[in-house]
């Protein structure tokens, strides 16, 4: 680890893509010096955050720290505030005033939300979808719930962060209140046409497993709230609950549209090659964006965060060494949802590189990373045995990102 350095890659974000992509810069790039920067000591992982709200989880459980990134592969880490990038000259700005250069950055700054309308800087309805605070916050609120209350739980339009996740949240969470608030029910608001992903097995545990306690409605999109009365104005009425798990409709993390990057679904995401994930903004070719930030036509999860942070290490380390990044790259994604407190579905898709693809939704061709039908599947309902796997896929993403 004492080579001295041929180059320098500024990490920003130390979440699954971060984190990932900082450590595979470090076992197959030719003496890159890796500086890892990042608000917080510890990560803590959205991946299985609700399972807190059930109380089958502790925020302890989900907490990982950036110890083993230093000592075994030796990447620099900064724990701080970035505030402004330079693509140009390849800098990064920290909120001290400190100035970092390298030859490559590559940011992973996760997701910012929307501002709601009426909310303010009122806690009484979390999103909890940055794990940390607010899920604790949503938890205790469950907790607090009397038996027969109402809980309200809104999905944002797409694209947002794990396709799947409101969906099984909301499974585990009227699954909970069968057991500990008898009589109770569960509001899905969704602001799309319907259930975006897993159709079948969230159609089959809303309208059967769990229709006595879910009542679901979609094209529900919040315009504004009400904290004081506990109510939500939506394009389908005004819905009021006890506890509201509102999740706002999502972007880029901030620093992207600071840096002028978010060039892409309608100034949310960044525009990327997902050759190297460089920005496609003019002249920002060695800024490289990668998982939730990215706008691509993969799933915004922490699987496929990590995935894409291992084709941008691949590609960063042969662009330093003078080569060219790989033509036809693949990724993978693996997705667990807990239908109940005990069982779970499975979903996976293999995506892979065409330099062609037509976007059906708006007819253009272009480069983009496409499902392989083939290698893409779901289970057929949901059980035990899955629900297993899920903790030990968990624990093995984890190992591969921080370990």
């Amino acid at each position: 680890m004492n080579t001295e350095a041929k180059s320098r890659v500024i990490v920003i974000g130390g979440g699954m893509g971060g984190a990932t992509v900082a450590k595979y810069l470090r076992l197959w790039g030719d003496a890159i010096s890796v500086t890892l920067v990042e608000r917080m000591p510890t990560y803590t992982s959205n991946i299985m955050s609700s399972m807190v709200l059930t109380g089958q989880r502790t925020m302890s459980s989900l907490s990982f720290n950036y110890d083993t990134l230093r000592s075994k592969y030796g990447i620099t880490t900064v724990f701080g505030e970035v505030v402004a990038i330079d693509p140009v000259g390849v800098k990064v700005t920290l909120a001290d005033g400190t100035v970092l250069t390298a030859d490559r950055i590559v940011m992973a700054p996760g997701i910012s939300f929307d501002t709601v309308p009426g909310l303010g800087s009122s806690n009484k309805m979390p999103h909890a979808w940055q794990a940390g605070p607010q899920t604790t916050l949503l938890a205790n609120q469950l907790n607090a719930m009397p038996s027969g209350g109402v809980v309200v739980l809104t999905i944002p339009k797409t694209p947002y962060r794990c396709p799947p996740g409101p969906y099984e949240r909301a499974c585990l969470i009227a699954d909970w209140l069968k057991v500990k608030k008898p009589g109770s029910k569960l509001i899905v608001l969704d602001a799309n046409a319907g259930i975006v992903t897993e159709v079948d097995n969230f159609t089959n545990a809303f309208m059967g497993l769990h229709g006595n306690v879910i009542e679901y409605h979609a094209n529900a999109e919040v315009t504004s709230v009400d904290p004081a009365t506990m109510s939500l104005l939506t394009t389908a009425g005004t819905v009021r609950g006890d506890v509201i798990n509102m999740i706002p409709r999502q972007r880029a993390g901030a620093l992207v549209a600071t840096a002028g990057l978010n060039n892409a679904t309608e100034g949310r995401f960044a525009g990327v090659n997902v050759l190297s994930y460089a920005s496609t903004v003019s002249g920002a070719d060695k800024i490289h964006i990668i998982g939730d930030a990215s706008a691509t036509t993969q799933p915004k999860a922490g699987h496929i965060a990590n995935q894409e942070a291992k084709v941008c290490a691949d590609a960063i380390s042969r662009i330093l060494s003078g080569g060219s990044p790989d033509p036809a790259p693949v990724t993978n994604s693996a997705c667990y949802s807990t239908i109940t407190m005990s069982q779970a579905s499975w979903l996976t898709a293999v995506f892979q590189y065409n330099p062609a693809w037509t976007n059906p939704a708006t007819s253009i061709t272009g480069p983009a990373m496409v499902p392989v039908a083939a290698s893409s599947a779901a289970s057929t309902g949901w059980n035990s045995d899955s629900f297993e796997d899920m903790g030990k896929w968990f624990n093995a993403l984890m190992g591969d990102s921080f370990a």
